[in-house]
């Protein structure tokens, strides 16, 4: 990720517990604090709207800890849709992060890792945090990266149950084009963040044909568009990469 988009690398310290606050200090100081300190304001909104209670909203982003999952687990409930419908959207919702789960474990895990080491980052893997911890994680020491990653997670999900807290008590007077606009937020970070990252020529030709087939296939309303947009994007890509690698 590139510089004006993140701060600089953390200074490791020597222990576990300081190395955690470092994290902790990373993600109050990165970008990704205020994109989601917007994206919770919006959030903290929508759930007052559709008049869930504030605790609600804090335990619901602890638990899911995604916004767009959020998304739609608020406006299904809201909207009268049962337990098991909403759990299955939210679910499906989440598939996209198994990618991001399966790019950092292999920079967490070590020798004497252990299962339950894996538990939280696992759970508390996200756009900002994945972002933040593919760039900074390999420029300290193995044993300390996943205290940091929880560090860096933690602080995250701090800001996002705070600034929840304030976009629910200021819903009153949040124009509902500014909250949307805030939810917004996020997804444009993580495109700018995917397209600064993209280095190789099968993750531009990725990226390119996502920007391309997403919108098409959303047009013509073909169902399970984003899935779809995955598969044969990322299909097409990883087929010109072998192809283009046979030919030289």
């Amino acid at each position: 990720m590139s510089e004006p988009l993140a701060s600089a690398s953390p200074e490791i310290e020597p222990s576990s517990t300081g190395t955690f606050f470092a994290g902790v200090r990373s993600a109050l100081t990165s970008v990704f604090f205020l994109v989601l300190a917007g994206t919770y304001i919006g959030m903290g909104a929508l759930a007052h709207d559709f008049g869930f209670p504030s605790w609600w909203l804090a335990l619901s982003s602890m638990l899911v800890w995604a916004a767009p999952a959020q998304v739609i687990l608020i406006s299904a409930l809201g909207t009268g849709a049962s337990l098991f419908e909403a759990g299955l959207a939210v679910s499906l919702s989440a598939i996209r992060l198994f990618p991001m789960v399966v790019a950092l474990l292999p920079l967490l895990r070590g020798p004497g890792t252990r299962l339950r080491d894996l538990l939280l980052p696992t759970h508390f893997t996200s756009v900002s945090m994945w972002v933040e911890s593919l760039r900074l994680l390999p420029g300290m020491p193995p044993a300390r990266r996943i205290a940091f990653c929880n560090g860096l997670s933690v602080g995250y999900m701090g800001t996002a149950v705070t600034f929840g807290f304030v976009g629910y008590y200021l819903a009153a007077g949040l124009p509902v084009l500014l909250a949307a606009t805030l939810l917004f937020l996020t997804p444009m970070s993580f495109l700018i963040s995917t397209a600064n990252n993209a280095r190789m020529m099968v993750d531009r030709l990725a990226f390119a044909l996502g920007l391309v087939l997403g919108p098409s296939l959303a047009y013509f309303a073909v169902g399970l568009d984003l899935m779809w947009t995955g598969l044969i994007g990322g299909t097409l890509a990883y087929l010109v990469h072998r192809f283009r690698e046979a030919a030289q």
